[in-house]
């Protein structure tokens, strides 16, 4: 898990991206055919043969952020109507191939330095280490990729903020966990705005084909039709597909941890999960005091992705990273995806540069030596909740704290949560309307729980609920709003410490 957020670094702020490692002729190489199937079948060809790493740049490893930020890469030389290359440095030592593919012909892009300009007394680019694409004007970019198999988009407020991937193995396995990479890139212009790139992955237990049909909406996000086609070259216990990367320090939950002056610092606060039954699952996110991994058994599931449903400036008064303009990510698999489960995979941190969240598809049956395995799906990178529909309420806050009554001896061994929901489903409903909160608790019990409307604010209701975890804790709560023996809210599920 180290260099997770160091990788995504030199993607950089807005404005003071790296330009780009890659540098490439004005007369580009010479012109072969491309094609989807024939990327498809080098993939398969290459899972035939040893894996052999590719090979980092030992001199990029002299070129930290600030010195990676010092090399531009000439606006003169943009490819495709949009595209800028990335300059090797320290984060992303390992250069990549990249190719512009027009009408079927694809030209690789050779490096030259002098497709760069770097400060005055700076280092000068040694290769190219990924690329971004461009919004009109040139001025920021709403996509890129660059670091294994990393990428990541804008979204719809022109701000970057968590990461996804092409690809998760091992996640969570201590020591066990692997990072294949993209090695070559072909990038076709597909419209003003929009690009498809296809990527080969290479890595010790899969070489794969990938297809991204990436479309940029000014004010309303980034949508990728994503095709994966893997071929699996040794056991793989615990594959992760379409993995997204994000952080989480602190929130409202966790106020104990804001050493910070901000009030809030995270990428996202929430995996949320239309299961396969329909039922809405909120998770909110945490800073745990250990590793955690949890498992949310599925079958064909319709989406899941790492939500940033707090967009309230004040929440956070971040005046330069913006967090309440971070992008959400939503996952909708096309097609039958059968059994497995969404992981959360998180870990402790203390640092905002540090990526401790993981999620990831991982099919119930462990993918074997010699398979072939695709997998297709949308991701959607935007400002709006996907699951935060008018009719249901849904999560809006979720406090822990202590136990008891306000102002009285704190319950011992025990935590309050308070999880408030809002929705137009709540709308008219009172004290007597007959809502009770459902909760279940394992490795743990119940000591109090209670459900009101809060007062003065419309369709906002609140759960309180005492929860005492036991030896073997935490304590893992399972709740929602009810009434008559109907759901009116999506379900929560959170741990206890």
């Amino acid at each position: 898990m180290i260099g997770r957020r160091e990788v995504m670094t030199a993607l950089g702020l807005l404005g003071v991206l790296p330009q780009a490692a890659a540098a490439m002729r004005t007369a580009p190489g010479k012109a072969t055919p491309f094609s989807w199937e024939a990327l498809q079948q080098r993939a398969a060809t290459l899972a035939t043969k040893p894996y052999s790493a590719p090979a980092k740049v030992a001199a990029a490893a002299a070129i930290d952020y600030d010195k990676v930020g010092s090399i531009r890469f000439r606006a003169d030389k943009t490819l495709a109507g949009g595209i800028r290359l990335f300059p090797l440095g320290r984060y992303a030592p390992t250069p990549v191939a990249i190719n512009v593919v027009e009408g079927g012909q694809a030209r690789r892009i050779d490096f030259a330095r002098d497709l760069f300009e770097a400060e005055e007394g700076h280092a000068a680019a040694l290769g190219i280490a990924g690329f971004r694409a461009m919004a009109p004007g040139g001025t920021s970019d709403w996509m890129a990729f660059q670091g294994a198999s990393y990428f990541r988009t804008a979204g719809a407020q022109d701000q970057y903020g968590l990461s996804a991937r092409g690809l998760a193995i091992n996640t969570g396995l201590p020591g066990r966990e692997e990072f294949p990479d993209f090695t070559e890139f072909w990038i076709e212009r597909t419209g003003a705005d929009a690009y498809t790139i296809f990527a080969l992955m290479d890595g010790a237990s899969v070489t794969g084909a990938y297809r991204f049909e990436s479309r940029h909406v000014a004010g309303a996000g980034v949508e990728q039709r994503v095709s994966s086609v893997l071929n699996v070259r040794r056991d793989i216990e615990r594959l992760g597909i379409a993995p997204a990367t994000s952080m989480f320090w602190y929130g409202e939950g966790n106020r104990a941890a804001a050493v910070d002056w901000r009030p809030e610092i995270h990428d996202s606060d929430g995996l949320a999960l239309l299961t396969g039954a329909g039922e809405r699952i909120w998770r909110p996110l945490n800073n745990p005091p250990h590793e955690t991994l949890d498992s949310f058994a599925d079958q064909a599931p319709k989406g899941f992705g790492l939500i940033q449903r707090d967009r309230n400036f004040d929440h956070y008064q971040d005046d330069g990273a913006f967090y309440d303009r971070r992008p959400n990510l939503w996952v909708q698999p096309q097609g039958d995806w059968g059994k497995g489960a969404v992981m959360l995979y998180a870990f402790p941190t203390n640092s905002e540069t540090v990526d401790n969240i993981v999620s990831f598809w991982t099919p119930a049956v462990p993918a074997r030596a010699g398979q072939r395995l695709q997998f297709d799906y949308t991701l959607s990178w935007r400002s709006t909740d996907p699951t935060a529909v008018a009719s249901a309420a849904h999560v809006v806050d979720c406090w822990q704290g202590v136990a008891g009554r306000p102002g009285a001896e704190p319950v011992k061994g025990a935590r309050k949560l308070v999880v408030d929901f809002l929705g137009d489903g709540l709308a008219g409903l009172d004290r007597q309307s007959g809502v009770t909160p459902k909760i279940d608790v394992v490795r743990g019990k119940v000591l109090a729980s209670a459900a009101y409307p809060v007062v003065g604010q419309k369709n906002r209701w609140r759960i309180t609920a005492d929860i005492a975890p036991d030896a073997q804790g935490p304590a893992d709560v399972r709740l929602f709003l009810t009434r008559g023996g109907r759901a009116l809210s999506e379900t929560v599920l959170t741990p206890i410490f």
